[in-house]
This record gives structure tokens, sequence and C-alpha cells, in this order.
């Protein structure tokens, strides 16, 4: 690329929550341009054929860069559908390493922090050894090795409990406390033994497009700073709405059993990125960024922070 030119960018899974966030900043990016962007509807990663004509007939020729935010992220429809989760998570990704290698182009591939045990009790690094309980987990684990094997300068971004515009958790615990506030629902339950590290997709965005810019290589962790519970987002996220006084039960991850093993400990050392240049704003500036947005439920809840 000149040192005039703008980089290249082609977006898949761009009807996601960091799919969307993506295209809407490279829009509006100087240095950057889309290329094009793909929902699951106009391409399936899984399906290599399609990958390889996709990539094949860009006007103005092959991207610079492919940032692949496609995944299947339901972690109980992954227990239930393993093989659909291992095309989406594993063959998709793999497809996509393949042939940027081949074309000339840098792949940044989203991860998560499910490929840990989750039994850990300090952040962990990237080096820290990983041992996903979940198929989820699993075909994201074997994604980023698949990545990394056809592509070895790829950038492998592994995050943690993305909220954007879309169905996401703060989406639903403001609606579940709206109804709660309305007297049509019972108070709200919200798993407060499981911490992590809640991130903004719109942040998440700006933190790929600076990595890439940084020329990160091999997995990165980033998500906004801070750690929090379940309890604690969706405390945040009800106090910002205004509602200070609604209360909210704390439970155990033990008292709301799912098909799939959640991580007790999701919290990721973001050093790596920090010492690229690449920082993210705490969660809570982030959670009210998302809520001032044009994407935020307050909106529809008829409500402003």
């Amino acid at each position: 690329m000149g040192s005039t030119a703008k980089r290249r960018w082609v977006v898949t899974g761009a009807g996601g929550q960091l799919g969307l966030c993506l295209v809407a900043r490279l829009r509006g990016d100087p240095t950057n341009t889309l290329a094009a962007a793909f929902d699951h509807r106009a391409l399936d990663i899984a399906d290599a054929t399609a990958v390889r004509s996709a990539l094949a007939e860009l006007p103005g020729g092959p991207p610079d860069v492919v940032a692949n935010a496609a995944a299947m992220t339901h972690v109980d429809r992954c227990e239930e559908e393993p093989a659909v989760a291992q095309a989406a998570n594993t063959n998709g990704p793999a497809a996509l390493a393949t042939r940027c290698q081949q074309i000339g182009a840098r792949l940044v591939h989203v991860s998560t922090d499910y490929v840990f045990d989750g039994c850990g009790s300090r952040p962990y690094t990237e080096s820290d050894p990983t041992g996903p309980r979940s198929v989820y987990g699993r075909t994201k684990l074997e994604g980023e090795q698949r990545v990394l094997a056809a592509q070895p300068g790829a950038i492998v971004v592994r995050t943690a409990w993305v909220f954007g515009p879309g169905r996401n958790f703060v989406r639903t615990i403001l609606e579940a406390a709206a109804r709660t506030e309305r007297g049509e629902a019972p108070v709200l339950r919200v798993v407060d033994d499981q911490h992590g590290s809640p991130t903004y997709a719109a942040d998440l965005a700006d933190g790929i497009i600076g990595l890439v810019g940084a020329g990160a290589s091999g997995v990165v962790h980033l998500a906004n700073s801070g750690i929090a519970s379940w309890w604690d987002l969706a405390r945040a996220a009800v106090d910002i709405w205004g509602h200070p006084e609604l209360p909210i039960e704390k439970v155990r991850t033990a008292d709301v059993p799912r098909p799939a093993p959640r991580p007790a400990w999701s919290v990721l050392d973001t050093s790596k990125a920090a010492h690229l240049g690449v920082c993210l704003r705490t969660w809570r500036e982030a959670l009210r960024g998302y809520l001032d947005s044009d994407a935020s439920p307050l909106r529809e809840l008829g409500a402003s922070s």
C-alpha cells in the first residue's frame, strides 16, 4: 500500500454488533476505506468457494485487510449443534485465512475469552494456557489455531462480553427492567459469580482499526478496561436509565443452569494492545457511551440518561 493510499477493508459478519460498528467506523475513517461488507446472507464464510469468489470479484482489486466478525456466538446453541459451530467458528475462519494469504491481505479474526477454562484469578494474558470447556470455546480456539497456521501474520483479537447495536445483554436487561418497573414482571435476577471484561462494540471496532495501523500480529486481547460481574453490568445499566431504586437480585450460576458451561473468570489482560498504543476506556464509560448512542435501547424505552 502506498504512503498516501487508503487501506482497503472487507468486513465479514457485517450484520452483527461488531460488524455494524466496523462498517460505520471505516466509512468515516480518513486513512481507511470500506471495499465491501458481507453479512451472513451475502457470504457464508464456511463456504470456501464462496469466499474465494467474494474476494476475487471486488472492484478495485484485492483488499488490504479482511476483518472477520462472523461467528456462531450463541453458546448454548453451539452445544446443541456442534457441527454448525465447527463450520462457522473453525472452518470458516480457516478458509478466510487461506484465501487472505493467497491474495496478500491481512486477516483480523475475532475470538473470545471462552478459549480459557474460566478458573483464573488474575487477568488472562495472551500466553496463558487455554482450556475451553464448551463447544463454543473449543471451536473458537480451533479457529484461532487454523487462522494462524494458514497466515502466521494474521491478528487474532480475543474479546469478551460484547454489547452494541442489536441484541445484547444490556438491551435484554433494560427491557426486562422496564417490565419490572411497570409491574409486569418479577424482580430481576442476575448472576453475580461470573466476572469478565464488558466491551462496547464501537470501542472494539476502533481498537481493531488501531491494531492494524500499529502493525500488530498474532493473538491480542482487546476489551474495555475494568472488571465486572453480570450483576455489576446490569446494575450500572439500570442506574444510567435512571432507576437506581429498582432492585436486582444477585444469584449464582448454579441457580440458572444452561446447556453450555459459563466461565467464572473471563477478565482479559490488555497490556499487549496498550504497548501498541491501543487502549480502550473503562467499561462504565463505554456503557454510558452506548446508552447515549443512536443504537441505545433507552431510546425505545422512552428514557434518556
